[in-house]
C-alpha cells in the first residue's frame, strides 16, 4: 500500500520517522530525491535467500579483492537506496557510500527493487544481482556505457545467474 501526503508534511509524520529511527526500525528506509520511503523488514524467506546468496558469493568476492557489506546506504543523505548487500573495492566506511562494485537485491513482495535499477546505474554500480525467492530466479546486469545490460553473468565474480540459481537452497 502506498500513502502519499501532498503539501506540508504533518508533524505526526516527523514523530513517526523519529520513532522508527530511535527504535532502529529504519534500517531499510530510503530517501528518493527527498521523498521518504518506509520499507518493512525482510521476511524469513528473504533472509534465507540473502544468506544463501552471500554464502555463494563470498569466496568469489574475496578472490576478486572485493569487500562485502550487508545493507548499506548508497548515495547521499537526501537521495539514497538501501540494497540488501554490496561488494566494494577497498574498505568502505561512512554512513553513505557513493557507489559499489556490485549491488545485491533480494525481491520482497510489493518492494521497489526494479525501480532502483536506473539509480544504481547513475551511481556507477558495475554489476547488479537480483534474486527473487518467489520465482526462484537470479538476474545479473552489467553496467555498459552508463546503462545496464542484463547479461546473466558476473565478470567481477566469475559466476552466472544459472550457477547461482542452482546453488541456492530455495525456500
Amino acid at each position: 500500500m502506498r500513502t502519499v501526503i501532498l503539501g506540508e508534511r504533518p508533524h505526526v509524520l516527523d514523530e513517526f520517522i523519529a520513532r522508527r529511527q530511535a527504535l532502529g526500525q529504519d534500517t531499510f528506509d530510503e530517501v528518493w530525491d527527498g521523498e521518504y520511503h518506509v520499507a518493512p523488514g525482510p521476511s524469513a524467506e528473504h533472509g534465507r535467500v540473502d544468506y544463501e546468496l552471500n554464502a555463494l558469493l563470498l569466496p568469489r568476492a574475496r578472490a576478486a579483492g572485493l569487500v562485502g557489506t550487508g545493507p548499506f546506504n548508497l548515495g547521499r543523505h537526501d537521495n539514497y537506496r538501501v540494497p540488501d548487500g554490496g561488494l566494494h573495492r577497498g574498505r568502505p566506511s561512512g554512513v553513505f557510500l557513493p557507489t559499489a562494485a556490485v549491488a545485491i537485491e533480494v525481491v520482497s513482495p510489493d518492494d521497489e527493487t526494479y525501480a532502483k535499477i536506473d539509480f544504481y546505474a547513475a551511481h556507477g554500480v558495475d554489476e547488479l544481482i537480483v534474486a527473487d525467492p518467489l520465482h526462484r530466479t537470479v538476474r545479473i546486469w552489467q553496467l555498459v556505457d552508463g546503462k545496464y545490460d542484463e547479461t546473466g553473468q558476473s565478470d567481477l565474480l566469475q559466476v552466472s545467474a544459472a550457477e547461482l540459481i542452482d546453488g541456492i537452497d530455495w525456500p
